[in-house]
């Protein structure tokens, strides 16, 4: 397996942020990495129907449970959107510290297996300044995995973009977070999209959430649990994510879906499309088949206009 040390021949000169899960989550060696990532982003036409694509929701589960998925909404999007010039991620979080406003880090770039993704600096600076509901706090972006497990897959779609990561959590103010990100973006004159980095409902003993028990009909009420927040998604309805999320628990990023919608909703968004959703239970039946007692939902959704 490949160290950090061995993949710094990218020559960033700058502060960078190491990856945390690589080697767990997705290929720490470089060659492995870049070619995996490149797999999934099989080519893609954006959805009939829907316009301009201005955002997405995509799962950082471990890649061989939710790789595929992400890559398939990163891919529609690059699809219709090749010249993307920024790429805002609002991530959940995981970190387990009390946390009420939305956190920058303050890297030159993020460091992947054989790449770095340089930081949108102007932007987050504009953002930072602008107090709450935004702060720059690098201890939960530390071990946070939401925004680095999709980096790859963003490196192999826009090569040359550059990212801001943006932990949100499931606060009242995650729309603004995003409106906030949207105008600013916009301000910027360059050309921007955003991400929800979220996984859907997490069911059974190993969550310590099994309202259905297991079994069978345990894994079919996690898929719908996960449709009643995948509607209000589709309905372009992000006021209700937040509340919905806190009722059934039905994703970790709740904060990341609202403002990403909200974003999308400045660029003229009013449209959203489920392009596939699944269980971990079941995107593991074909490489390694699980007990009907745990799973994790994922979905790749776009969003236009």
């Amino acid at each position: 397996m490949a160290g950090p040390s061995a993949w710094m021949d990218v020559n960033f000169a700058g502060r960078v942020r190491h990856p945390a899960v690589a080697g767990m989550f997705y290929p720490a060696d470089p060659a492995a990495c870049q070619q995996a990532a490149k797999s999934f982003l099989r080519p893609a036409q954006a959805p009939v129907g829907i316009g301009q694509l201005s955002g997405a929701i995509v799962p950082h589960a471990g890649w061989v449970c939710s790789g595929a998925i992400a890559g398939q909404a990163i891919a529609a999007m690059s699809s219709g959107r090749p010249d993307v010039e920024i790429v805002v991620v609002f991530g959940a979080v995981h970190t387990p510290a009390p946390l009420s406003v939305a956190v920058l880090d303050s890297h030159d770039a993020w460091l992947e297996p054989g790449a770095t993704s340089p930081v949108a600096a102007e932007l987050r600076r504009e953002l930072a300044g602008s107090g709450r509901p935004f702060a720059v706090d690098d201890r939960f972006h530390a071990r946070e995995h939401a925004v680095e497990v999709v980096l790859p897959l963003i490196q192999a779609a826009w090569p040359s973009a550059r990212v801001l990561p943006v932990e949100v959590p499931a606060i009242s103010e995650a729309m603004e977070i995003g409106r906030a990100a949207a105008r600013r973006a916009i301000a910027t004159g360059l050309r921007p999209i955003y991400l929800a980095s979220s996984d859907l409902t997490h069911y059974g003993p190993n969550y310590q959430f099994m309202p259905a028990g297991v079994g069978p009909a345990a894994m079919q009420w996690t898929k719908d649990n996960d449709q009643r927040l995948l509607r209000i998604v589709t309905e372009m309805t992000p006021e209700r994510v937040v509340p919905e999320v806190m009722e059934r628990h039905n994703a970790c990023g709740a904060g990341a879906i609202a403002a990403m919608m909200a974003a999308c909703i400045e660029h003229g968004a009013k449209r959203a499309v489920v392009l596939r959703h699944a269980t971990s239970f079941e995107t593991l039946a074909a490489v390694a088949p699980q007990r009907p007692d745990n799973a994790v939902g994922y979905a790749a959704v776009v969003v236009g206009s």
